[in-house]
């Protein structure tokens, strides 16, 4: 086994690291705190890439919570995130490589200048291209193991609810695998355009379209084959079932809040749709899907890193700006990356 950086060395360089915290409904403040200590088994990875998914909105920064929840746990919530090896305690990385970093399972507290982590946590990333690229394999690759449930999609169609980077990662994924009908709905155009970039064969704002005639004209009147739930609200849920054919196929991807409308049971009945919720971060194995992601990136075969709309710094006026316009869906954001 090798130790690569000594780390008392690390600890005369580096008394504290600087992390965000959110002190208040929608207000982060920047402190200084320990540095984690890499463990026998474990990396200490410098992070230089950060980036917002829908659900550190809905968990943690959109809600407004009771004042004795405040301040969050430091370096919350975030989760996507990359960087480079500073330490290793471990074979399977060596100092210097570059990683994408699961924090430890039921945590999001990627608001930070360092983390520590087992290989079992981190994703190898090739040594050349932009770590602002490389990042949006993580969530790509979640949804790339949610598309292993669907089975061969050669020749189907499928709709997939909802545009943003989860809905786009569909959309990419099923038009590579050579879906028929890709059916992308969204009620922001923008994002619909983006969907056709990504291979959608057809677009649907259902705030200016009729979604029923228009996903059963698609269809030959009988509705898709699959349909995809990716955006975590209750509308999009009910899409999902609404516009299924009899006997097909419902991917629940997005998080719903707990209050969410239940769902019409009628519907479920009628039409006996195969459920399948899929959360690739609470497998048994959450990295492979991202290495396959990765792989194929590397090879020209998708490209994730398209999402990328918008970078900005880590201070507390960017980190604020950053969850501000990702949550109000403001300047056509798609993805926000952070640069340490």
């Amino acid at each position: 086994m090798r130790r690569f950086v000594d780390r008392g060395t690390l600890k005369r360089w580096y008394l504290a690291m600087k992390a965000a915290q959110l002190v208040g409904p929608k207000r982060f403040q920047f402190v200084d705190v320990d540095m984690p200590t890499a463990k026998d088994g474990e990396c200490l990875v410098k992070l230089e890439r950060l980036s917002i998914c829908g659900s550190d909105i809905r968990d943690g920064y959109g809600p407004v919570f009771p004042e004795e929840e405040y301040p969050f746990p430091v370096g919350r919530p975030c989760h996507e995130l990359a960087g480079v090896v500073v330490e290793s305690r471990t074979d399977e990385f060596r100092e210097g490589q570059r990683a994408i970093v699961l924090p430890p399972s039921g945590q999001s507290g990627g608001l930070v200048e360092y983390i520590a982590s087992a290989p079992n946590r981190m994703i190898p990333l090739p040594d050349q291209g932009d770590l602002s690229d490389w990042v949006m394999c993580q969530p790509s690759g979640t949804v790339l193991y949610a598309c292993k449930y669907m089975g061969n999609v050669f020749g189907k169609s499928v709709m997939i609810a909802g545009q943003g980077a989860i809905g786009l990662s569909f959309t990419m994924l099923l038009a590579k695998q050579g879906a028929d009908k890709v059916i992308a709905v969204d009620p922001l155009d923008y994002r619909l355009d983006y969907a056709t970039r990504f291979g959608a064969t057809h677009t649907i704002n259902p705030g200016r379209q009729n979604l029923a005639e228009a996903v059963l004209e698609i269809t030959g009147g009988v509705g898709a084959d699959i349909t995809v739930e990716a955006g975590g609200y209750p509308e999009t849920l009910d899409m999902s079932f609404q516009h299924v054919r009899n006997n097909g196929m419902v991917i629940i991807f997005g998080i719903q809040e707990a209050d969410v409308t239940p769902v019409n049971l009628k519907i479920l009945r009628i039409k006996q749709p195969t459920i399948i919720p899929a959360t690739g971060g609470r497998s048994a194995d959450p990295t492979s899907h991202i290495k396959q992601i990765v792989a194929l990136r590397e090879r020209g075969w998708v490209d994730p890193a398209l999402m990328v709309t918008h970078r900005l710094g880590f201070n507390a006026e960017d980190v604020s700006r950053a969850y501000e316009i990702y949550e109000d869906h403001l300047d056509n954001v798609v993805k926000v990356v952070m640069t340490l």
